[in-house]
């Protein structure tokens, strides 16, 4: 089960954030302040993976505040979450309405199929736990009762089966030495409540949760040497779990960690494979640490499983290197397989050029209300200066595109060729390139629908030119699920998409820019270099 669409409102600077659609992978974009936290806490109260409630004095909108008494009730977050396949036919076999007699035993309840379009509907309000319905495609309630189901039962399948949200914001971890009764000590004072604890302190819980150690009779261990031998085998199975659950998310290299324990003092180490000396945690980079929290943070909340989650994740990689970023991408997308990742950034590094779709733009209106927009423009400038910093564009360039129309190509090649041509047709008379179009370079053409949607969105006259090959139609196809077309008439712009083969009367296959050229013309380049003779053979 995948979460499809959601929607926040009543929280903080939020008064009603619209349907927000989610992709496998979504970014959320903006400047601080904006409400990028906002909506992802509000987002993760819906169903979290640790229990926790909207608060009224610190959650309702400061300026509504009069409205703040009569909040209970008023809906906070409300999303759509989409069957997998076979779901939608286990949530019946389970919640059907078993029918029985009075003195007799429960008898054969036939199960409905479920219809189609059916959707899970999770809301969440102030003063109330989660509720779960059902809903049609057009977000129309369904009555359980009218499908035989069980509204106990459907409330009970939902909560087992609907993704855990996994909120991480705080990434901080000092790996410093711990003194484990000191640890149980404020823990203790704490009530138990983890969240009142240090981040440090919080990381080192998950570090005992993960390796299945009671702290308690963990430090109890500590007392005798009996104990202490046995604590040797738990640490020993921790720090094997954890490098095995660490090596998953992490791939510039190879690390073991060590976590080692004298008398109540707990130190863990970190071992590179190619250096093969360990190294305490907290001399590591903040970067590495930023990722050994990250990693075991979703370890402990997955259970271990890397599946069947919600993530959240606030500026995740900002202390890592570039080449870090891009494999936290590269992770992300592996997640995405079996999860839903979100994520707020405001680094051009971390928008994926080549998934336009992904990316939402978070934004203020003019009474500071947060505002978001699909695709990647926005009227204000902080989130527009990180994806024009992913497109590489200078405030010259980009002004200098702003006059002109826009022909987007593949590459550099595309643009030096055409270019050469029209240069050639117009000294011999004929009809080249207009001066008032200017030639964009994608780099590839996965990263076209990204170059297109921002064209569109800054209101030019565009135009796409694609090679006729299977990377090129997966662009158009990518263009086409992005209805660029129609948003560009919206506004009364122009926007066309050209395949190669057909804009130039090319007849072969997977024509590329090269194609434009006869065969006999690289025959001739090369005998001419080369001083060949070859000839074509027929």
């Amino acid at each position: 089960m995948r979460l499809e669409e959601f929607c926040i409102s009543n929280f903080r600077n939020i008064i009603d954030s619209g349907w927000i659609k989610a992709t496998d992978v979504t970014a959320f974009v903006g400047q601080n302040e904006a409400g990028k936290s906002n909506l992802f806490e509000a987002l993760y109260c819906l169903h979290p993976f640790v229990e926790t409630r909207y608060n009224p004095d610190e959650d309702w909108p400061v300026d509504d505040w009069k409205g703040k008494k009569n909040c209970n009730g008023m809906r906070v977050s409300q999303a759509y979450f989409e069957f997998d396949e076979g779901e939608a036919e286990a949530l019946f076999e389970f919640a059907t309405e078993v029918v029985t007699e009075e003195g007799s035993s429960e008898l054969e309840a036939e199960i409905a199929t479920p219809p189609d379009g059916l959707r899970l509907f999770a809301h969440r309000n102030y003063g109330y736990d989660t509720g779960f319905d059902l809903h049609d495609r057009e977000g129309n309630a369904i009555e359980v009762s009218d499908l035989g189901l069980s509204k106990d039962k459907v409330l009970e399948w939902a909560g087992e089966r609907v993704p855990r949200f996994v909120l991480i914001q705080d990434y901080e971890f000092s790996g410093a030495q711990v003194e484990l009764n000191e640890l149980k000590k404020r823990l203790d004072e704490a009530g138990g409540k983890r969240h009142k604890l240090s981040t440090d302190d919080q990381t080192i819980l998950i570090i005992l949760d993960l390796a299945e150690i009671d702290l308690d009779d963990f430090v109890e261990k500590g007392s005798s040497a009996e104990g202490r031998t046995l604590r040797q085998f738990d640490k020993r199975a921790a720090s094997a779990y954890l490098t095995q659950q660490f090596q998953k998310l992490w791939k510039q290299k190879k690390v073991k960690f060590d976590i080692d324990v004298d008398g109540p003092t707990l130190n863990i180490f970190a071992e590179d494979e190619a250096i093969g000396f360990p190294v305490r945690l907290n001399r590591r980079s903040t970067g590495f640490r930023w990722y050994v929290s990250f990693a075991w943070k979703f370890t402990h909340a997955s259970e271990g499983d890397f599946e069947n989650c919600t993530i959240l994740l606030e500026e995740p990689g900002i202390h890592l290197h570039y080449s870090g970023q891009r494999d936290l991408l590269g992770v992300f997308e592996d997640l995405s397989a079996t999860n839903t990742v979100m994520y707020t950034t405001h680094l051009s590094s971390m928008v994926d050029q080549a998934n336009p779709e992904r990316v939402r733009i978070i934004e203020t209106d003019g009474g500071h209300h947060l505002r978001v927009t699909h695709g990647v423009v926005s009227s204000q400038a902080a989130p527009m200066a990180v994806i024009e910093s992913a497109l590489g564009l200078t405030p010259d360039l980009s002004g200098m595109l702003g006059n002109r129309k826009v022909l987007i190509v593949e590459g550099g090649t595309d643009a030096l060729i055409i270019s050469k041509l029209s240069g050639l047709l117009t000294r011999s008379g004929r009809v080249g390139m207009s001066d008032h179009i200017y030639m964009w370079p994608a780099q590839t053409s996965t990263k076209v629908p990204m170059y297109a949607a921002f064209a569109i969105g800054q209101l030019w006259d565009a135009g796409v030119l694609l090679d006729a090959d299977n990377a090129g139609h997966q662009a158009r196809e990518k263009i086409k699920d992005m209805n660029l077309k129609d948003y560009a008439a919206q506004t009364g712009h122009e926007f066309r998409v050209l395949m190669l083969d057909k804009a130039a009367g090319v007849k072969k296959t997977d024509v590329a820019i090269e194609d434009l050229f006869p065969d006999e013309w690289f025959l001739e380049c090369v005998n001419r270099a080369y001083g060949l003779a070859l000839r074509l053979e027929v």
